[in-house]
């Protein structure tokens, strides 16, 4: 019965993902000056929209290649906290468990459990990877099927994102090898972090 539920669950993450709407004017723009400022260096990217909590996949040439929602740190903010990365997650508190703001140039790699994943910030610990609904409590699958925003944050830090929209989308583009992952600021202007974006008026 759980693994029924676990599939269905993933089933209305992946529908929400393909019923997702056209690329939002702000984060069609900015894909447009990363590729025309050079900044994304002719690598496929993805730029992570914390405020909205979803993750857009584009192409070297600034097409979108998908979207889907994910699930974020448990706490706001734009930066990890030092030498979180050296910690075990027991030790780690509740306002700690941020998804950092930046330009990160993702790579493949492998968690402790063998798992393939896509490094964002390797000494913070920080990675795109599937979701994981090993701890029933946390409702993550649940989670990324609700149309809203607010239950979203969950995680220590990594970005996790429905399997299906993982291995058809996200990895093939950004997680077979380096790419460019750009998480938006949630507590300040995307051109205070990102000069390209910046308005020119």
């Amino acid at each position: 019965m759980k693994k029924l539920l676990a599939q269905a669950l993933l089933g209305l993450a992946a529908c929400a993902a393909a019923a997702a709407p056209e690329t939002p004017p702000d984060i069609q723009r900015f894909a447009q000056h990363a590729v025309a400022s050079g900044d994304s260096v002719q690598r496929p990217f993805a730029v992570v929209d914390k405020r909205q909590a979803r993750v857009f996949v584009f192409g070297a040439d600034g097409r979108l290649r998908g979207t889907a929602p994910v699930l974020l740190g448990l706490a706001h903010g734009d930066r990890s906290v030092p030498g979180i990365g050296e910690r075990q997650m027991s030790e780690i508190r509740p306002e700690e468990r941020i998804t950092p703001a930046g330009r990160f140039v993702s790579e493949p790699g492998r968690n402790l459990q063998g798992e393939d994943i896509t490094w964002i910030d390797y000494g913070a610990a920080v990675s795109m990877h599937r979701v994981r609904a090993t701890n029933p409590a946390e409702r993550r699958l649940e989670r990324l099927a609700s149309p809203g925003v607010d239950d979203n944050r969950i995680s220590y830090g990594c970005i996790n994102v429905p399997a299906d929209f993982y291995d058809a989308q996200l990895k093939p583009v950004v997680g077979a090898a380096r790419g460019v992952v750009y998480v938006l600021p949630e507590s300040g202007p995307v051109g205070a972090l990102f000069e390209f974006a910046a308005d020119p008026h």
